[in-house]
């Protein structure tokens, strides 16, 4: 796994041993941020469900300004902050080592607003579904930020039906896809 683009172009970076976390692919990292990349700049992102940090410190390598990685498994988190200093992007970062719902309370709490969220739980336990519902309840997010989910082809959103949350596009690859997410807008 590498940085595909930007200030930490093409430096390797750790991965966990075992099959507790599933790095992004960097051809679909890629076209993520292809997908992206005009609004990356600059931008607060936070990265739930982290892994290796590979999403998060991409963001910081194309311009975002500050990314969160939050990730309880204390092995991965010790590769994040690897990572994070091997490429020289620690000082735009803050990683927290906790479960994403604790996390999200905190951010809350701290005031914060990102104009992107991106998770991938482990696939098919409804933890994408349960960080959704909960973000309803704060301030994390608005109508400009965007919210990319990362999950297996069979994960359903219908249960976003008659939230304020709804999906606007999604992009499959041949084990995967990203949902992306945005806030419907008040009539």
């Amino acid at each position: 796994m590498r940085v595909i683009s930007g200030t930490a172009k093409s430096l390797k970076l750790k991965t966990v041993e075992g099959m507790d976390t599933r790095p992004t692919q960097d051809r679909i990292k890629e076209t993520l941020f292809n997908m992206l990349s005009s609004d990356i700049g600059a931008a607060s992102f936070l990265d739930l469900f982290s892994g290796s940090g590979g999403i998060g410190i991409e963001a910081l390598s194309r311009g975002a300004e500050h990314a969160v990685f939050v990730e309880k498994n204390r092995k991965a988190m010790l590769c994040i902050e690897d990572n994070l200093n091997h490429t020289h992007l620690a000082q735009k970062a803050r990683t927290m080592c906790q479960d994403a719902m604790t996390a999200i309370r905190i951010l809350d709490g701290e005031k914060k607003k990102f104009d992107f969220i991106f998770m991938d739980p482990p696939y098919g336990k409804d933890l994408e579904k349960e960080v959704l519902l909960e973000l309803q309840t704060t301030d994390l997010y608005d109508e400009q930020t965007v919210i990319i989910v990362e999950s297996d082809l069979d994960t359903d959103f219908d249960y976003l039906e008659g939230t304020d949350l709804e999906v606007y596009r999604i992009k499959k690859y041949k084990t995967n896809k990203h949902t992306f997410i945005w806030k419907v807008l008040e009539e």
